[in-house]
């Protein structure tokens, strides 16, 4: 089986970037981060690589996609109460994010949603597994 991941991210300003989530209390590998590159810590064995957009399309043929204008990809991070996924959001608004969404109460979950300064778009939730309908 798998044993980490690193989610690819295209930026456009690394320092902003960084700024941006180390405001949500989130950190830097710093072993690999430089001006082209950073490794957000989002969990263990859990990263985010941000690259600028010159170094990411590197990676690729195909044409980056403009977060602002599509869904490229929902990132969901699962957190202990609803109070929490709430203060991940309300830092994020804080550092300059938007709320592309309101927040759905499930009952057995709860998920609030930003689109960071790039536009990719991260849901936070929060989720009794035991209250989950059997099947979904």
């Amino acid at each position: 089986m798998f044993r980490q991941i690193f989610v690819n991210l295209a930026v456009k300003d690394m320092a902003r970037s960084q700024a941006f989530f180390k405001a949500l209390g989130l950190t830097f590998n710093q072993r690999f981060t430089n001006a082209q590159g950073a490794c957000l810590e989002i969990g263990e064995n859990f990263y985010a690589m941000l690259l600028v957009e010159p170094f990411f399309q590197g990676f690729t043929k195909k044409p980056m996609s403009d977060a602002h204008k599509a869904t490229e990809v929902i990132l969901a991070l699962s957190v202990d109460s609803r109070a929490e996924a709430e203060e991940v959001v309300r830092k994020a608004v804080a550092a300059g994010a938007a709320t592309p969404n309101a927040p759905q109460d499930h009952g057995f979950m709860y998920q609030h949603g930003f689109a960071d300064l790039d536009g990719h778009q991260w849901e936070v939730f929060w989720m009794d597994e035991a209250a989950a309908p059997a099947q979904m």
